[in-house]
């Protein structure tokens, strides 16, 4: 008998779905596809005991089926344990569209993908994320009520991302306190790297704090253009994670953080906007640990975004928006401090208390 031997690697292909790694007991997933408007979208609803899921939806030219089916895995998961530990009353979810945002995307798309998330019944909301925009939502609103993120105009919150960088400032402020004794950020060295419309709002805070800041970003003029906005450097070498610096603060796509990345870091801080920076929790957050970095977790410093939204659908305002934002520092100094006295990784520390709020809501129902 001839047993043969499966790479690892095509896995994946045999069991497609539940057979990911990045699977995690999702509820579900559904697969949208349109002929007429060259919609291919996936919709990954991680789990709804705490409230029904939310969570902005991405378009981005996926390499494979695969890498977007990864993708909304993880980020539906992250939206899950966000909501949780900011204490709000979501569960997680994600979409993601495939193509490019710049030449693909057109208004008979967006609205042909609104009709699906209608077709949910509301166990997804959805919301602005990397290639979307306030308008992209306001059109998805015109079909769907399961929607937030629109224009203040429309009676929405608007743009989430300004809130969403000032819960990142706050968050880095608070691992600053920790690791150095202070939360003044005033000629600490910090590498940005990613500068979307997150992105730049965390250099204004940062440059307005007199921090010392690079930037890094795929985009050129972008680059440009931030840089005679602010005042800021752009980073100009090969090999941005082996410079020196205070702070890393990733605000692109995950996954950075990664055992090539980890060895060469020199970093004190990590914290930045991006989700799913780990690329494996468990083990790349022992690494840093094990280095002394401070890893500020992403899904807790970065959920000002989904505060700002979580507005609409509670109606509060925006002095409440930004004051449940701000507590992000408070909440990552416990976070901090409890991952220490129990002498477990920062991602774990919060990874439980996330958890431990829809186990006990779990055991209500």
């Amino acid at each position: 008998m001839v047993t043969e031997v499966i790479d690892t690697n095509e896995l994946h292909k045999m069991d497609p779905v539940f057979g990911q790694m990045s699977f995690d007991n999702h509820e579900q997933i559904v697969f949208c596809n349109d002929k007429d408007t060259g919609l291919k979208a996936i919709i990954g609803i991680h789990n709804t005991v705490l409230g029904p899921a939310l969570g902005g939806t991405r378009m981005w030219n996926y390499t494979s089926e695969w890498e977007a089916l990864n993708d909304v895995l993880r980020l539906s998961r992250g939206m899950t344990y966000k909501s949780a530990i900011t204490g709000l009353n979501l569960g997680g979810g994600k979409a993601v569209l495939i193509g490019d945002a710049k030449t693909q995307k057109t208004p008979e798309l967006m609205l042909k993908f609104g009709e699906f998330v209608n077709s949910l019944g509301g166990k997804y909301i959805t919301a602005e994320d990397v290639g979307m925009a306030t308008a992209d939502m306001d059109l998805v609103k015109t079909v769907t009520p399961y929607v937030t993120g629109i224009s203040e105009s429309k009676g929405g919150a608007g743009n989430p991302s300004p809130v969403t960088a000032y819960g990142v400032f706050m968050g880095m402020k608070a691992a600053a306190k920790y690791k150095f004794g202070s939360d003044v950020l005033e000629d600490k060295t910090i590498y940005v790297q990613g500068i979307g419309n997150v992105g730049e709002a965390l250099v204004e805070y940062l440059s307005n704090e007199g921090a010392k800041v690079y930037i890094s970003d795929i985009n050129q003029d972008r680059l440009e253009e931030v840089r005679d906005k602010y005042g800021v450097e752009i980073y100009g070498g090969s090999n941005l994670y082996a410079e020196k610096m205070d702070i890393y603060a990733p605000c692109a796509l995950g996954a950075t953080v990664n055992d090539f990345t980890i060895n060469q870091l020199t970093t004190s801080i990590i914290a930045g906007a991006a989700n799913n920076q780990l690329a494996e929790e468990q083990k790349h957050g022992k690494m840093l640990r094990d280095k002394g970095i401070v890893y500020a977790p992403d899904f807790l410093i970065n959920a000002g975004g989904i505060i700002n939204v979580y507005a609409e659908l509670e109606n509060y305002d925006r002095k409440e928006i930004m004051r449940k934002t701000e507590n992000i520092y408070n909440t990552t100094l416990e976070i901090l401090k409890k991952a220490d006295k129990e002498d477990i990784t920062t991602y774990q520390a919060a990874f439980n208390v996330a958890q431990a709020r829809i186990d006990a809501r779990k055991s209500q129902k």
